[in-house]
Formats: C-alpha cells, sequence, structure tokens
C-alpha cells in the first residue's frame, strides 16, 4: 500500500488527490449530463423535481458519510501505525455496521418520501416526478452508501487511483443508460424521470461488484478472507468509536444537508422558474467545491497516516499546503465560470428561458463565498483526521443554522430573493473563520481515533523520504486526468 508518512507534501498531496478530483469531476459530470437530458427532454418541472429530490438523497447519504469516514481515517491511523491487524479488524466491525444501516435508512427513506417533500415546500407541479425519482434512487442507496465506503476506505490504505478507475465505469455507464431510459430508446422501457435514477441503481450496483471482485484478485487488506469472516462480528471497541466519533462527522454532513433543503424551501416560494435557475446554478457550484473536497480528502488521509505514525511536523504541514492549494484551486473554477456566464448555464436551461437570467444573478452573488469554504474544508479535514470530531460540527451549525440562515430569514423583508443568495458567502465566510480559529488554538493535536498511535515526534523531515509507492506511474496516471466526493450532483 502507498506510504502517505514520507515524502515530500506538496507532491504527495497533489499526486493523491488527482484521482480524486477525478472521481469527483467525473460525478459531476454524470449529474450534469443528466441534468441536461432531463430539463431539455423534460422540462423545468422535472428539473425542479430533481433538484428536490437530490436534497433530499445527499441528507440520507449523511447520515452514513460520518461512519465511512470514521472508518477511513482508522483504517489510516492504523496502517501509519503498521498494524494490519487493527485495519483488518476495523475492515470488517465497518462493514458488518454498513450493510445493517445501509438497509435500514434505504427502506425509512423510500417510505418518507412523500412527507419529506411535502414539508420542504417542493412545488405542486414538480412533486409527482420528484416522488418518482426519489423511490427509485432509496432504491439504490445500499448499493451506493457501500461504493462510497469502500471507495473511501481505499482511500485511507493510501490508494486514491482505483477509486478513480471504478468511478469512470460507474459513470461512463450511468451517462449511456439515462437517455436510453428516460426516453425508451431500442429495447428499454420508456421510465420518464425514474429512468435517470433507475440507471443511477443498475451503474452503481454493477461497479460494486466488480469493485469487490477486484479487490478479491488484488488480495487487497480491504477485502475478508473465508477464515477472517470472523472479523464481521463486531469488536465493540470499535464500534463505540465508528458511533462516537464517525456520528458527529454524520450529522455535520446531514448539518448540512438539513440546511440545504431548508434554503431550496426558501427557493421554492418563489416559484418554478427561481427554482429551476437555482438547480442550475448548483450544479456549476458543484465543479467549483471538488477541488476543495478532493484536496480534503488527500490531506485527511494523509494526515491520519502520519497521526499513526506519530509524524505531527508533517500534519501541521499538510494543512499549510492544503489551504495554499484550495485557495489557489477553488479561486480558478470561480473566475472561469464568471467569465463564461451566462453560456454555461445554458447547458442547463434553454436561451429563451426566463430562469437563465435569474441563474447568472444568483452565481454573480454566490460563487465567490466558495473560495472560503474550500480553505475551511482543508482545515476541518486536517482536525477530523486526529479523531476531533465535535468542533468541526459545532463550527458547522453555527455557520449554517445561527448565520446563514436566519440571515436569509432576517434579512429577507429588505432583500427578497437576494437575501437567500446573499446567505451563503456568509456562512462560507464564517465557517473559515471558525475552522481557522480552532486550528489555531484548539486541542485537536491531542486527540486520536484509536490508543494505537506512536506519540508525537518533533523529528524533521528533510523531503527526500520514499516517495509514494508507483510515484512514477502516479505522476503518469495524473498527467491524464481531466470530487465531493464524494456526492453525487444531479
Amino acid at each position: 500500500m502507498p506510504d502517505l508518512t514520507t515524502g515530500p507534501i506538496g507532491k504527495t498531496l497533489i499526486l493523491f488527490a488527482l484521482p480524486v478530483l477525478g472521481s469527483n469531476v467525473l460525478q459531476s459530470l454524470n449529474g450534469s449530463a443528466n441534468a441536461i437530458w432531463v430539463s431539455h427532454v423534460l422540462g423545468e418541472a422535472a428539473l425542479t423535481a430533481t433538484s428536490n429530490a437530490n436534497q433530499i438523497m445527499f441528507l440520507m447519504l449523511g447520515a452514513v458519510f460520518g461512519l465511512s469516514m470514521a472508518s477511513n481515517i482508522m483504517i489510516g491511523q492504523a496502517m501509519g501505525a503498521r498494524d494490519p491487524a487493527l485495519a483488518k479488524r476495523v475492515i470488517g466491525t465497518s462493514t458488518a455496521f454498513f450493510i445493517v444501516v445501509s438497509l435500514t435508512v434505504g427502506a425509512l427513506g423510500a417510505a418518507l418520501t412523500p412527507s419529506i417533500l411535502t414539508a420542504m415546500g417542493t412545488p405542486l407541479d414538480a412533486k409527482r416526478d420528484a416522488i418518482a425519482y426519489l423511490r427509485v434512487i432509496f432504491s439504490a442507496m445500499p448499493f451506493m452508501y457501500f461504493f462510497s465506503y469502500v471507495m473511501m476506505a481505499q482511500r485511507g490504505t493510501g490508494d486514491s487511483r482505483t477509486p478513480f478507475y471504478f468511478s469512470l465505469l460507474a459513470v461512463g455507464m450511468d451517462v449511456v443508460l439515462n437517455p436510453l431510459l428516460i426516453m425508451g430508446i431500442g429495447p428499454f422501457p420508456k421510465m420518464g424521470i425514474a429512468g435517470s435514477a433507475t440507471s443511477t441503481l443498475v451503474s452503481q450496483t454493477i461497479t460494486l461488484l466488480a469493485m469487490v471482485i477486484h479487490l478479491y484478485r488484488k488480495k487487497s487488506i480491504l477485502v475478508l478472507r473465508p477464515h477472517e469472516l470472523r472479523l464481521l462480528i463486531p469488536d465493540f471497541t470499535i464500534v463505540r468509536s465508528l458511533v462516537m466519533k464517525g456520528l458527529p462527522m454524520g450529522f455535520q454532513m446531514m448539518v448540512v444537508s438539513l440546511a440545504a433543503v431548508t434554503m431550496m424551501s426558501l427557493v421554492n416560494k418563489y416559484g418554478v422558474h427561481t427554482s429551476a435557475a437555482y438547480g442550475a446554478a448548483a450544479q456549476l457550484w458543484t465543479y467549483v467545491q471538488m477541488p476543495a473536497m478532493a484536496l480534503g480528502a488527500a490531506v485527511s488521509s494523509m494526515a491520519a497516516q502520519n497521526v499513526g505514525a506519530g509524524r505531527m511536523d508533517r500534519v501541521e504541514r499538510i494543512a499549510r499546503s492544503g489551504v495554499l492549494y484550495a485557495l489557489l484551486f477553488t479561486g480558478l473554477p470561480v473566475l472561469l465560470i464568471e467569465l463564461a456566464d451566462p453560456w454555461v448555464l445554458r447547458a442547463f436551461l434553454p436561451a429563451t428561458s426566463p430562469s437563465l437570467a435569474i441563474a447568472v444573478h444568483i452565481n454573480s452573488i454566490v460563487l465567490w463565498g466558495f473560495i472560503a469554504f474550500g480553505m475551511a474544508f482543508i482545515f476541518s479535514g486536517i482536525v477530523r483526521a486526529t479523531g476531533a470530531v465535535w468542533p468541526p460540527l459545532l463550527a458547522m451549525i453555527v455557520a449554517l443554522w445561527a448565520v446563514r440562515i436566519p440571515f436569509a430569514n432576517l434579512m429577507e423583508p429588505y432583500l427578497g430573493e437576494d437575501a437567500v443568495w446573499y446567505a451563503f458567502p456568509v456562512g462560507s465566510v464564517t465557517t473559515l473563520v471558525l475552522a481557522a480559529s480552532y486550528y489555531a488554538w484548539g486541542g485537536w493535536r491531542k486527540s486520536r481515533m484509536l490508543p494505537t498511535t506512536m506519540p508525537a515526534t518533533d523529528e524533521a523531515d528533510t523531503g527526500f523520504g520514499q516517495p509514494m509507492m508507483e510515484g512514477a506511474e502516479a505522476m503518469a496516471e495524473a498527467a491524464s486526468v481531466a470530487e465531493p466526493e464524494t456526492v453525487k450532483a444531479r
């Protein structure tokens, strides 16, 4: 497995982050392609339906994100401490845990779909499509959860390239199946908006099976052999860490998703054109956030291994490099989108649509706030990698629920719908201030996910240690690569 505890920080960070970014780009391109098919074939009401439904999907994904991240960090710390037996115990317990949780969330989500969409204030002309779309998505949830878990676990071992290859397979299948199932081309049934969700179900299921087979063939530490199946019996020390450390991270994702649902309900009050404009603009926001999300995944995996190895001097340097890269690689897409509006938005909205001008206006206010978000994402990723999971959660609660949503509600009588758009950068700046402050003065450096890591050392790192395994191949791979990971945006 690649070793992230030695070698030059900047080079290793970029080489690790590029495949993650590639995965995120693929997922977002997939979501954008699907949004184009939905909006141009089925209309703006259908695009509004998917925008509303996807907020619920992200909320449910957040329910298990924390468990996946906690498992990822524990695997990384165990690998950094050179303790493969512990890594195997984490994998066995996490696998059993994920099977139970993913099936439960999928079943509950399907049952509660109509009620949740009603509570969101989903426009009536979009609600029927949203229900049809979301119920199929919930059928895919167990496969989506497990796919995400296995990808993140691989990154915990230091491998970010294999997840990229399988993301490429999943996205390729989804893009091909989407129009076939929406319009009923050839032998495929005409399913309308449900066809878009069905393509996700089919592609995620097939890709997950292929990835598990690949890991078995490669004798990966992440898969259990017949004589290791006893490791599926939960280790309650690990379960406790998964719950105590994973739930706050999951709550953080749910806090973000619930805030997005609440913001969507504010947007919905202004009608289907504003909702469609918001959905189109949000498609572009996923690309702006992707570099920071990829860097966040990279710094978390690198920091976790270095925490396990007792190399806190490298953790500090990883944080500094990550923040500088986030500033650069978030600012560039923001600038490009500003220059390309409104033409880039025409991919999602017809040139004659009244939503187009609204979407351009939204972008002019919201986009620049994502630079602060990107930098905050790095600080939070470093802190979480040690096991200090509550402060990032509390910072997010304050930024979203004590600042962003109250700002939108309080300023709406004065600014109208612009209050909703200005609330985004205000919340992002608040997040950065809180995250940077805790990084600078908080006690996260003494935290650990499990009591297996070596004590921190002040030994200087010369930068000339063994680079990532297969570094030359990784550089070649990086050169050929064109994401929130994590999250598939539609």
